[in-house]
């Protein structure tokens, strides 16, 4: 694995680990507002993936690799700014 791949791995993992950590601090009833999964699913989801990327330095992963990529990228695309629009109100209109 050359310098790239290790530094958007890691990168991946950072926003794997901040998106739990923001998924963690987001209201329970947000998730199931914007029929999402749970927020213990996705907390769980993010950090595994996260987990994943950082075990890829040692141990060659491909496949849970993409996994765990697309479910960060989905976090972070999809579920994350459909909550805050709810949260903040703005439904996704400004």
């Amino acid at each position: 694995m050359g310098y790239g791949q290790r530094a958007f791995s890691v990168l991946l993992a950072i926003a794997g680990l901040v998106g739990a950590a923001l998924a963690a601090s987001t209201r329970d009833d947000a998730f199931p507002a914007a029929d999402r999964m749970s927020k213990l699913a996705w907390v769980g989801m993010l950090l595994a993936s996260s987990a994943v990327l950082f075990l890829n330095f040692t141990i060659h992963l491909p496949l849970l690799t993409w996994i765990a990529i697309v479910i960060i990228g989905i976090y972070w695309f999809d579920v994350r700014p459909q909550i805050k629009s709810l949260i903040d109100g703005t439904y996704g209109y400004s």
